[in-house]
């Protein structure tokens, strides 16, 4: 049994060259996040509150970008391990498409309808009675938000291309720089430091904005300008159109996956607004958790990503026994890792929101809330670890199922009889919700033992 769980030396080495780079990124840019977030909060608790309302939108629109570039991904990683340098090109092309449609869709849908969506998230009764102005600071940082997803969609197309292709430290370095520059700005602009003006929420949005074209400006030259380094970019442009049967491919293939993101984060933006019902206060809280939830997952959050490269390039080089022998190492390995930092977590958790300038009742909600998430991080991390390995044979259908539909049939619809139709605490919904995430391993891993994932789908479409 534990010959299955264990892999040799150069397993772990080759899994963790890949996880590494993602994973400092992800750690840096969540680092940055949080420090955002404890200056914002240090201005006020209705600034803090109205920006994390905000970034609840934002959070579903990055994720229905992850997922049309994560559908479009599968075969990009698939057709890198199979060589096919010309099929990675179309991939990346499709991917252009696809995001130009969604930003303008998503552009359209937050200037007309974006107060509207907001209040979603103030309809509930608490200890926050300041309404108009957790709402004002909501609106103000999010239509200047709505300048950089431009850049931020753009970003997302080259990153995922350049790991899938084996290559994720420019990804990481454009990363880096731009969320050190993050840094700097939130600290000059919200602050008026250096004689600028004392921006607050406003400068947290401004500096954001600035970063993601810095770094978009880092990744378009570092891999234009080392072409050679990237052989499957090279001659990119040459043309902007997909061929058809190959975009139809994509389309319906990779349709199911960017449902399922988009799905997926509106599912938990449900959840939290279903949170809000119990006051903006547990708003604040939950903000205050999920940050530097952010900042402890990102090991597991890395793996996952990791591992779905990993194990899509196995199977695009028609690795298919080696792949699903992997797959088991991979969510121990996964499980092994979310432990520690789960520790880690759950003790940091008794100091960390003293460092907020808000009441103490809403420090010592988050306290709590960040331990129930401490206790159950280990079983997402095998969750988390199965869906990228499902998702990585192309079965996408089943990758739904178990992820999107999960979400809402079980935890939202938790969410909302707990909250809707009981007295419970707050603090027990939580839990109960958060336990049925962590559930959601023991549905993952009979779904990876089974193999049904395990196939070739290039090799099938060419």
């Amino acid at each position: 049994m534990l010959r299955k769980l264990i892999g040799d030396k150069s397993f772990y080495k080759n899994l963790i060259k890949l996880t590494l780079p993602i994973m400092i990124q992800n750690g840096i840019t969540n680092f940055v996040n949080m420090l955002d977030n404890i200056m914002v909060g240090a201005v006020g608790t209705a600034p803090m509150t109205g920006v994390a309302i905000a970034n609840q939108l934002f959070f579903v629109f990055n994720l229905c970008i992850f997922g049309a570039i994560s559908g479009a991904g599968i075969f990009g990683a698939q057709y890198f391990g199979s060589g096919d340098h010309e099929g990675v090109r179309n991939t990346f092309r499709f991917k252009l498409l696809f995001c130009a449609i969604l930003t303008a869709l998503g552009l359209a849908l937050f200037s007309l309808f974006g107060e509207e969506l907001l209040l979603l998230y103030m309809r509930g009764e608490g200890g926050l009675t300041d309404a108009a102005a957790t709402l004002g600071a909501a609106k103000s940082y999010m239509y200047i938000m709505l300048i950089g997803i431009i850049p931020f969609a753009l970003v997302q197309c080259y990153s995922s291309t350049l790991r899938e292709g084996g290559s994720p430290n420019l990804p990481m370095t454009a990363g880096v720089i731009a969320v050190l520059v993050n840094l700097v700005f939130n600290y000059i602009l919200i602050f008026g430091k250096f004689g600028a003006p004392a921006l607050g929420v406003n400068g947290a949005a401004i500096a954001t904005v600035i970063s993601r074209f810095v770094e978009l400006a880092v990744v378009l030259i570092g891999t234009h300008r080392r072409s050679s380094g990237y052989a499957y970019m090279r001659g990119v442009y040459r043309t902007v159109l997909v061929p058809r049967r190959f975009a139809w491919m994509l389309f319906i293939k990779g349709l199911p996956l960017m449902l399922n993101e988009s799905l997926w984060a509106a599912g938990l933006a449900f959840i939290n607004q279903c949170y809000s019902l119990r006051g903006l206060d547990s708003v604040a809280a939950v903000n205050i958790s999920q940050t530097f939830w952010n900042v402890f997952s990102i090991a597991y959050m890395a793996l996952g990503f990791a591992v779905g490269i990993v194990m899509g390039q196995m199977l695009g080089a028609n690795r298919l026994k080696e792949a699903k022998e992997a797959s088991f190492r991979m969510m121990a390995f996964s499980f092994a890792v979310s432990a520690v930092f789960a520790a880690i977590y759950y003790v940091c958790a008794g100091f960390i929101p003293v460092v907020y300038n808000t009441e103490p009742e809403i420090r010592t909600l988050a306290t709590t809330l960040m331990r129930i998430t401490a206790l159950m991080m280990p079983l997402e991390a095998i969750a988390h670890a199965s869906y990228f390995i499902i998702r990585s044979g192309g079965r996408m259908m089943i990758t739904f199922l178990f992820d999107s539909c999960y979400s809402w049939c079980i935890m939202g619809t938790l969410a909302f009889c707990l909250t809707h139709f009981t007295a419970l605490p707050f603090i027990t919904v939580f839990a109960i919700v958060q336990l049925a995430s962590g559930l959601k391993a023991c549905v993952g891993i009979p779904l990876v033992k089974n193999g049904f994932w395990v196939q070739n789908i290039v090799s099938k479409e060419s």
